[in-house]
């Protein structure tokens, strides 16, 4: 969920006002550093610019400057009292700063955390990411810190209002957050009903995972599959098998078929499909298959650390 906020605060942004196209391309790259310098070069110049100041607190935040970004939205915030979007993404970089912070610094941040998200809330009644935001807030406050399931469930239930998928996949998350796996497992399954996502799918999935019931998890994966026709769900699929040493025959497909037709575009490098195809020839006691998949595995990335140890646990059969 900490994953989710930060994609939320922190989107890669594109725009097209003149003075600033000339970074476009680094923030598309995600070359934040060059951002950063052109946007600090062009603020000398137009120090008054409000969305430049916005944008250069994007950019820190993508590199995880948190005081930097904190300065600028805070900037922001003080410069227009009344725009949402600048309380919630002041709120939201100091949340980041707290959770890397030690624990009297984030005790400290706690009420400014609070009250930026109930203005931006405040100022924007269809605002879903700073209701995301107070979601995952409520539900990781300690009690006494001013935490509150009932408070998570009010967002979550206003989130319903404005997008069914999203309240249904914040109360799958309050419900798992509170250990209540049924409840949990409910509204994640009537988000994909509505939704019907591969981000719906997924939450199931790793809920799956994280209930250790494996065989659901492949199921789901299936399903999604099924459905979406996307070649990183073969890889998903083989993954799982190998983790889990189930289905493995379907694993090995799955993991061929992932290669087979790899892009670009696929996230996943060829060496960890190879590396799970060495798992799964382990399970099955063929050493010698086993060894010559991790050796693609190390032959593409040689210093990858779990590829080093499977070969070594793999000479050990």
């Amino acid at each position: 969920m900490r994953k989710i906020i930060y994609l939320l605060l922190f989107p890669l942004v594109s725009f097209s006002q003149t003075p600033l196209d000339s970074i476009d391309y680094f923030i598309k790259d995600k070359q934040f550093d060059k951002a950063e310098r052109q946007l600090t070069s062009y603020l000398k110049k137009h120090p008054k610019d409000l969305k430049a100041i916005e944008l250069i607190g994007d950019t820190y935040g993508h590199q995880k400057k948190w005081d930097e970004a904190i300065e600028n939205y805070k900037t922001l915030v003080e410069r227009n009292q009344k725009n949402a979007e600048y309380h919630y993404k002041y709120g939201g970089a100091m949340g980041m700063k707290a959770l890397e912070s030690s624990k009297l610094t984030a005790l400290a941040m706690i009420g400014d955390i609070e009250d930026s998200f109930k203005k931006a809330a405040e100022l924007d009644p269809n605002h879903i990411n700073v209701r995301w935001a107070l979601v995952e807030y409520y539900m990781k406050l300690p009690a006494i810190l001013g935490g509150s399931k009932n408070m998570a469930l009010k967002y979550a239930y206003q989130l319903e209002q404005l997008s069914k998928v999203d309240g249904y996949l914040a109360k799958g998350y309050i419900f798992e957050y509170d250990e209540e796996p049924e409840l949990a497992e409910k509204y994640y399954k009537l988000a994909i009903n509505e939704g019907g996502s591969l981000w719906c799918y997924d939450k199931l999935t790793t809920f799956y995972e994280k209930q250790k019931q494996p065989e659901k998890a492949l199921a789901n994966l299936e399903i999604a599959k099924e459905k979406h026709k996307r070649n990183a769900l073969d890889y998903e699929l083989g993954k799982l098998a190998a983790e889990y040493n189930i289905e493995l025959q379907k694993g090995v497909q799955c993991l061929q078929t992932y290669l087979k037709n790899y892009s670009p575009e696929d996230r996943v490098p060829k060496a960890w499909a190879h590396y799970r195809l060495s798992q799964i020839y382990a399970h099955k006691k063929n050493k010698v298959v086993a060894l010559k998949y991790i050796d693609l595995a190390l032959a593409e990335s040689p210093k990858t650390k779990s590829f080093k140890d499977e070969k070594l646990r793999i000479l050990k059969l």
